[in-house]
């Protein structure tokens, strides 16, 4: 059993997936610092001084403390129960992000594809000009006819 493991791990598109997962989330903590970090800021600044990540609703008081809270984590302190839509906005602004550069890459990539199947192959045959059978490209007799023929 460990044997097979052995090889189900090693195999290239497993190890290849590995890497992939690593790499995404490594990239989508690079997506949430951007957007928390340098979006939504001047997003926030721009409609009034808006703090996303402390726009939320409260549900039920907290035991410690009563509304209103100056921010989330005084209501959470407080152990208010709250709805936070702001970080909400934050994960949707994210996700579009992500979502948008995976489309970025994927488009790419399929346009490389189609390049390398539309280039067309050098071609390895040629016809006999006698008997029209396909022979190699670098022949000079024709195996069918056993004709002569020039080398290409």
């Amino acid at each position: 059993m460990f044997k097979e493991f052995k090889e189900f791990a090693m195999r290239g598109n497993v190890l290849d997936m590995a890497v992939g997962i690593i790499i995404g989330g490594a990239f989508g903590t690079i997506i949430s610092s951007m957007v928390n970090d340098v979006l939504m800021p001047p997003i926030g600044l721009a409609l009034g001084n808006v703090d996303f990540t402390n726009l939320f609703i409260v549900l039920k008081d907290g035991t410690k403390a009563v509304a209103p809270y100056a921010a989330l984590a005084d209501a959470k302190a407080a152990g208010a129960v709250t709805i936070n839509y702001g970080l909400f906005i934050n994960s949707v602004v994210s996700f579009v992000i992500v979502a948008f550069c995976v489309f970025m890459l994927i488009r790419t990539m399929n346009r490389l594809k189609r390049e390398e199947a539309a280039a067309p192959a050098e071609p390895t045959t040629r016809d006999c000009p006698f008997c029209y059978s396909a022979i190699a490209i670098k022949a000079s007799r024709c195996p069918h006819c056993t004709s002569e023929v020039k080398a290409a």
